[in-house]
């Protein structure tokens, strides 16, 4: 991955406006502030945060899209706000974003101000979620998949999806999963990593045991 992929490559890449690129430039700006103070992502993936966390989150946009046009959205896990907060200063979908670290909420709270983004910001722990119903739920770097499909399943309205992004162990996690789990699976090459994989699940049900 260069260190060459800035905000413009970024816009090359998904053609959102110039306004919304302005958006996610202060989102940005104000990540790297904050990041002196708070642990909000790995320092050493700074110098790739367009491609490593943006680009990343944003390969979600059209996925969603197809999926559901004007979807209700969870992000759980959301840590600094991805995908959850790229996807909403895009426009993408109603956002809800969970995280037990009220730190990083505060963050969110402030990134929300500065972009002009309406997002609902949830202290909880995922095994404690309540009254969230969401048609699209998303995570990234949570959890491996039967424990994410664990947080995930209840937040699902009937007919909706969750996506994740997941590395080179993404076929195997699927597999592991299986054991437990009974889903439709779709996965697409990531736009960031030859070996990570974007996962869309549908019909999400606990697995009946025998069959």
């Amino acid at each position: 991955m260069s260190e060459g992929f800035d905000s413009a490559a970024f816009r090359r890449a998904t053609d959102v406006s110039r306004e919304t690129l302005d958006r996610l430039e202060a989102y940005a700006a104000l990540l790297v502030k904050w990041q002196r103070s708070h642990n909000l992502v790995s320092s050493a993936t700074l110098p790739e945060l367009w491609r490593r966390h943006f680009l990343d989150s944003a390969q979600l946009a059209p996925l969603i899209l197809a999926a559901n046009p004007a979807p209700r959205c969870a992000d759980i896990g959301t840590g600094a706000g991805f995908p959850g907060m790229v996807l909403a200063i895009m426009g993408v979908g109603g956002w809800t974003l969970i995280d037990s670290d009220r730190k990083k909420l505060v963050f969110l709270q402030e990134a929300a101000r500065v972009t002009g983004v309406s997002v609902k910001l949830l202290p909880s722990r995922l095994e404690a979620m309540e009254g969230v119903i969401a048609d699209i739920v998303t995570a990234r770097a949570l959890a491996p998949l039967g424990k994410l499909l664990g947080y995930a399943a209840p937040l699902l309205a009937a007919g909706g999806s969750a996506f994740f992004l997941k590395g080179r162990d993404a076929g195997s996690e699927l597999a592991e999963a299986r054991g437990q789990w009974s889903f439709r699976a779709e996965t697409f090459s990531s736009a960031t990593d030859p070996e990570a994989k974007v996962i869309q699940l549908q019909d999400i049900a606990r697995a009946v045991p025998g069959h």
